[in-house]
């Protein structure tokens, strides 16, 4: 019972039960005696008819189907037989006298009608109108929800075929590093695969495996630059999206190093207060004259700004500039509570 209370047909049938009792006395009370007489209920549900069949079968089969012509056809019809059943039939054997002796002129008559029937079927509208407005945002929430893992899917090859093509050329020249590299390329993968299922994660994980992803990077430049890494948490009780902030470092450390061949900076700072409030900074070294003059056009930035406007909209401000063979990311962003989401 409680399952039915909740389903959309039984809700529509109360809603418009409730409307039509009140619409029924209006109907009945307007008249000069003020008196409800028993054929008032028969009249009424003449009315009820006419008002489901152009509510539930004309309008959606012709209206909402654009066949605008074919409805109105229909509906002068159907008022053609309202008419004539209530002058010829309903009146003359329901109240008799001279009311029922009489056939009262088709304007006077529908002028009586139709404001009852157009109530009705209004109601009618009005509820469709909101069940829409349900779907629709039902499913504005699954396209939501299927954009966020297609672009999720785009970011765990992206960062693993980067990882692997540089593991392969330390295998090559038989680096010392090798083993760690796979050591951290195993605690970056463990995080993808298994903890960026869900849509937030605990803020701790994220800042560990920036933590995990930034030290990898670091060992490609070597010798090359300076790496800066540093962290300032006041509470770690909220959730981020995963891949966020790694998203601006990967790609800080890749035109960093396809630029540079030394004196590399690259500078990330992340910071949290107690009310959820991040300011992540990431700023890297790059030339001007190298291969780096798309670097706001990168696949990973598209897709970190499209995922910042889904998750996070009017929350967020994302700061990107490009200047004095500089690049830099600040992102400010209002975290979401640990218990709400993760």
């Amino acid at each position: 019972m409680q399952s039915l209370r909740k389903h959309p047909r039984f809700i529509e049938f109360v809603s418009q039960a409730g409307f039509f009792g009140i619409l029924f006395l209006m109907f009945a009370l307007n008249k000069h005696d003020e008196s409800i007489y028993w054929y008032d209920g028969v009249f009424f549900s003449f009315y009820i008819i006419i008002a489901l069949l152009i509510g539930y079968v004309l309008i959606p089969t012709f209206f909402y189907r654009k066949k605008i012509w074919m409805f109105w056809l229909l509906i002068i019809v159907t008022l053609a037989l309202v008419y004539l059943v209530e002058e010829y039939v309903l009146e003359p054997f329901l109240v008799g006298g001279d009311r029922g002796k009489y056939v009262s002129n088709i304007f006077y008559t529908l002028l009586g009608i139709i404001p009852i029937l157009f109530m009705m079927v209004g109601f009618k509208l009005a509820l469709d109108s909101k069940q829409k407005q349900r779907e629709l945002e039902n499913l504005q929430v699954v396209i939501k929800d299927s954009e966020l893992r297609f672009l999720k899917s785009q970011i765990n090859p992206h960062f693993l075929f980067n990882n692997l093509n540089n593991l392969y050329s330390y295998a090559i020249e038989n680096s010392e590093k090798t083993p760690s590299i796979i050591l951290e390329l195993s605690s970056v993968l463990r995080y993808m695969l298994y903890d960026c299922k869900e849509d937030f994660v605990p803020l701790s994980k994220d800042i560990e495996h920036l933590k995990n992803f930034t030290a990898l990077s670091e060992l490609q430049i070597e010798e090359r630059g300076n790496v800066t890494f540093n962290s300032e948490i006041t509470s770690e009780d909220f959730c981020i999206a995963p891949l966020i902030l790694t998203v601006f470092v990967e790609n800080a450390f890749k035109h960093s190093t396809a630029s540079q061949s030394d004196n590399i900076e690259i500078d990330i700072q992340v910071k949290v207060n107690d009310k959820g409030l991040l300011q992540f900074s990431c700023v890297n070294s790059f030339l001007e004259n190298s291969n780096n003059e798309n670097l706001s056009k990168g696949i990973g930035l598209e897709n970190v700004k499209k995922r910042l406007d889904i998750l996070y909209p009017n929350v967020y401000q994302l700061e990107i500039d490009n200047t004095n063979q500089t690049y830099r990311v600040e992102l400010s962003l209002q975290l979401r509570s640990k218990n709400n989401l993760c």
